[in-house]
């Protein structure tokens, strides 16, 4: 778990890190926009003779979601880049991950009218380091890893973007791209007869053809509170189209004074593909996978101009 640990000192130096990026003082007509949203939270139980039970615990999460879009023209070029990684510590058990993340999407689009582009967008999603499934106190098993699984999005479509701050992207035709690269989880699957993550026994890729939808909004609900969510749906045509991959993920921060805010993510995932394991035995199936953090800590937002 020290990579682990390693990971979430990274993260942290980028929060502190990009809130140098800021420069206000370039005019706002000009070609870039770039900015984000970072934020570094702790939370810590102490107890000691505590009569109703429970456990010391320390814990840690870092997030930084930066943008750089481009408008030159007719052509528009915006990129997304999230990054989150959290580990806690109960009692006696080891550090064990809480969150990670790694997710870029940009596009590139050409003006069509009535802030309509026709648009060609690329995706990467994978996370930093090992997952385990814990089933109980004395073992852990390995479910996942960097690259295992990285999926990649290739599509063409639609962008209706009447703002930066909100984007509905349509595409019928997307390539899905599911890899998966450690060997000795692909091993263990194959000797089960279990597709891992989608992809077949003994394969290490899988690809799909189908239609894909992105909404990507964000606003100011009221003063000091910014709402951000992303929802990306998935269908693909040859295999039970009606099976639709989900992928939807809120931010909720509230700001306490200039750079103390209180942070919520939550993320929903289904994916009729990706086999969730229970147990030793290799038992489970599909289903609604669905996370919370709840945090107080160290938050900042900012925003920069470029002309080139």
């Amino acid at each position: 778990m020290k990579r682990a640990l390693l990971l979430l000192l990274f993260l942290s130096a980028i929060t502190i890190l990009s809130t140098q990026a800021q420069n206000d003082t370039l005019p706002k007509d000009t070609i870039w926009r770039t900015g984000g949203l970072t934020s570094l939270s702790f939370n810590q139980v102490s107890l000691s003779n505590w009569s109703a039970g429970g456990d010391n615990s320390i814990g840690g999460n870092a997030l930084v979601s930066l943008f750089a879009y481009k408008k030159k023209g007719k052509w528009a070029w915006d990129s997304n880049l999230d990054l989150a990684f959290g580990a806690a510590k109960v009692g006696d058990d080891d550090w064990r991950k809480s969150d990670d993340k790694i997710d870029l999407k940009t596009k590139i689009g050409r003006d069509l009218g009535k802030n309509f582009y026709a648009t060609y967008l690329f995706g990467f999603k994978t996370q930093f380091t090992e997952g385990f499934e814990y089933p109980d106190d004395e073992e852990k098993f390995r479910i996942s890893n960097f690259m295992t699984p990285g999926y990649f999005i290739n599509s063409l479509g639609i962008d209706w973007k009447p703002s930066d701050f909100l984007s509905i992207y349509i595409s019928p035709l997307t390539m899905k791209t599911t890899v998966v690269t450690d060997e000795t989880l692909i091993r263990q699957y194959e000797a089960d007869g279990i597709s891992f993550y989608g992809v077949d026994p003994g394969e290490k890729v899988r690809n799909e053809t189908g239609a894909y939808f992105m909404l990507k909004y964000k606003t100011e609900i009221m003063e000091n509170m910014l709402f951000d969510t992303k929802l990306e749906l998935f269908s693909n045509y040859s295999n039970e189209p009606q099976n639709v991959d989900v992928n939807w993920e809120v931010i909720l921060a509230m700001k306490v004074n200039k750079y103390i805010n209180v942070l919520l993510q939550t993320q929903l995932i289904y994916d009729n593909d990706v086999f969730i394991p229970k147990g030793v035995d290799n038992e489970g199936g599909p289903g609604t996978q669905f996370k919370e953090t709840f945090g107080l800590g160290f938050a900042y937002k900012f925003e920069g101009y470029g002309v080139r």
